[in-house]
Order: structure tokens, then sequence, then C-alpha cells
């Protein structure tokens, strides 16, 4: 009995023919699954779901504490002729020594620039009123110095000839504070920028909300109809009572 490489003989000795080892491409079938295309992640759901949840949330923490007081001052400034305001009235006067007096009736460079830096330092020092850097309006009588603030005025004015000093403020309360939060009035720089970082954060929520709307939708019948309502009223309103 003669012995084959495969180990194998038959009954009479010879050896029994190999069978050949399967070949990727002779049919035969391969173990585990075939390998599948990689999915585009921009045309995969949960990756828009993912990320539309992510900044959703993120804008929603961003614009929190503003969006709350936009709508509180809504409504107060929905019904400010409702609500009562007692303003509170401060005045304070002063004179100028003879060397801060020199100094006003000098004829300025220009009618519009601010008053003196060591005369802005006496006032400060004197009656704490703070009018470094304002403009200020000069005329040949007088120079007016406006102290604009949210939730009420204030100014202040220097006698050019007998250096007398005028100051009033007038403040109207903190919910005609807020409503110029609200409105940005005579808020400065800072604020400004706020309410454009706070502005843009509200529109990546209501953008984002958009969207997992209509991620959500289908099983949500009524998302649409409910969408289709908050744009119709606010029209149906502006037609029929807004003239």
């Amino acid at each position: 009995m003669t012995t084959t490489l495969s180990g194998k003989t038959d009954d009479h000795g010879k050896a029994a023919p190999s069978r050949p080892a399967p070949t990727a491409g002779d049919g035969t079938r391969q173990r585990g699954r075939p390998g599948r295309p990689p999915k585009n992640k921009w045309t995969s759901r949960s990756f828009w779901l993912r990320h539309m949840q992510q900044w959703h949330w993120i804008s929603a923490a961003i614009s929190l504490v503003g969006m709350l007081l936009f709508a509180v001052t809504g409504i107060t400034l929905n019904h400010a002729s409702q609500i009562d305001a007692s303003p509170t009235t401060t005045q304070l006067e002063e004179k100028l020594p003879a060397d801060m007096l020199a100094l006003v009736k000098a004829d300025p460079t220009s009618t519009k620039i601010p008053v003196p830096q060591p005369l802005a330092d006496w006032i400060n020092a004197r009656i704490r009123i703070d009018v470094g850097g304002r403009p200020a309006e000069w005329s040949a009588s007088e120079v007016y110095v406006g102290l604009v603030r949210p939730g009420g005025d204030a100014w202040l004015t220097i006698d050019r000839a007998g250096g007398d000093i005028s100051y009033e403020r007038t403040d109207r309360g903190w919910i005609a504070y807020l409503n110029d939060l609200h409105k940005g009035r005579n808020t400065g720089l800072a604020w400004s920028i706020f309410l454009d970082v706070f502005a843009l954060a509200c529109i990546i929520f209501c953008v984002t909300g958009f969207v997992l709307l209509k991620l959500h939708a289908v099983g949500r019948p009524s998302t649409w109809p409910m969408v289709g309502l908050g744009v119709a009223v606010p029209i149906i309103v502006l037609i029929i009572f807004v003239h």
C-alpha cells in the first residue's frame, strides 16, 4: 500500500487524487459575512441626529439666561403703559476753583471734545461723577456732558463764566433698566457684542431645533401641523388686526 502526500490510499494501494484547495473565484462559500461598502456619514441619519442634538443643547445653554430675560422684558415692554414707574431725581451742585475755571474759559479746539482730564479728575474727586473721556458740547456759555445710561438719564453742565457745576440724574427703576437692556439703549459696546453673540446662539438653537423636528417627524404626525400653526397665527393676526 502506497501512501501519498495527502496521507490517503485506495484499496488497491493507489493514491487517491487530492482535492484542490478552494479559491476565491470558484464559487465556494467562504466563512464569515462578506464585507459591505462603508456608509457615507453625510447621509447617515444617526450622524445628523447626534450633531444636531449636540449643537442644540450647546446653543440652549448659551442663550438660556438671555432668552428668559428677553421673554420677561418682552412682556414688560408690551405692557409698559400699565406698569407704574416713579422716577427718582438726584441733583448736585458745586463750584470750580480758579485754576479749574481757567480750563473751561480757554477756547476749545473743537465743540465736541471731552473736558480736560485734570478737570474730570477734580469733578470725580468732589462729587463722584466720572466725565473723563465722554464727549462734551462746548458753547459760549457752558459745557454740557450727557451721561446717558440704561434705566435713566443724567447730565452735567459747567458754567464757563462763573464755574458753577450742575448735575442731575433720573432713575426710572429696575423694570426700566431691564427694558433698556432689551432694547440695547445706552448700554455700551460690551452689551452690544453680547447681544450679537446671543442672537447667533438663538439662530443656531432654532435651526438645529427645526432639523431635529424633521428627523423625528416620521414618528410624530402632528409635527408639521404644529409648525404650520406657528407660522400661520402671526401672519393671520398681522393681516386682520394690524394696519
